[in-house]
């Protein structure tokens, strides 16, 4: 099992290549197809349950410029899996090149501890966390096009911006009150 290097292949000239990891791949078609109708860049859309990637293709494998991973938090298993795939990652791709995704934030069933565990994580790696809503079109369309907008930056499409740079904007922070008990 190999490291996903970020750096390891040369980038292809107006392109940038996104990878949405996904345990339950129900949000993840949905988001790759509104992804690829972007005209202005050829975007290609690699998709996992979890990392790592297996090794049999990882000559053609292009650059991988955005590493997203999709929790879905009504899920444990979502969560756990996308906190077993970061192993997997090198840690240069926690300078700008990677993202976390929340689908169903809005669900009274989902417990608070398991967002608070999912903003730790995305805080402590210095990554953005994106919410999205995943069951109107609308919610699909947006959630891409913000993920577009980091999907360039990260890319190098963006004069004068780097990842990183993007990165410090959008990081998620914590609150200093986040480890104390809720009285709802």
């Amino acid at each position: 099992m190999s490291l996903l290097k970020p750096f390891s292949k040369l980038p292809g000239l107006n392109t940038a290549n996104i990878l949405l990891v996904e345990s339950e791949e129900q949000f993840q078609q949905n988001l790759a197809d509104t992804l690829v109708e972007e005209t202005a860049v050829t975007v290609n859309v690699r998709l996992a349950k979890s990392l790592p990637l297996p090794m049999e293709n990882e000559e053609s494998r292009p650059r991988i410029d955005l590493v997203v991973f999709i929790i879905n938090l009504t899920s444990e298993l979502s969560f756990r899996s996308a906190e077993a795939s970061l192993k997997y990652l090198d840690p240069g791709y926690f300078l700008g090149k990677v993202c976390f995704m929340v689908t169903n934030a809005r669900n009274a069933s989902v417990p608070t501890e398991r967002l608070d565990a999912v903003r730790k994580l995305a805080a402590s790696l210095h990554c953005p966390l994106l919410f999205a809503e995943d069951q109107t079109p609308d919610g699909v369309t947006n959630a891409a096009e913000r993920l577009l907008t980091i999907l360039k930056v990260a890319a190098g499409l963006v004069p004068m911006t780097t990842a990183l740079y993007l990165s410090n904007l959008t990081r998620c922070t914590l609150p200093p009150d986040i480890d104390q008990p809720s009285f709802d």
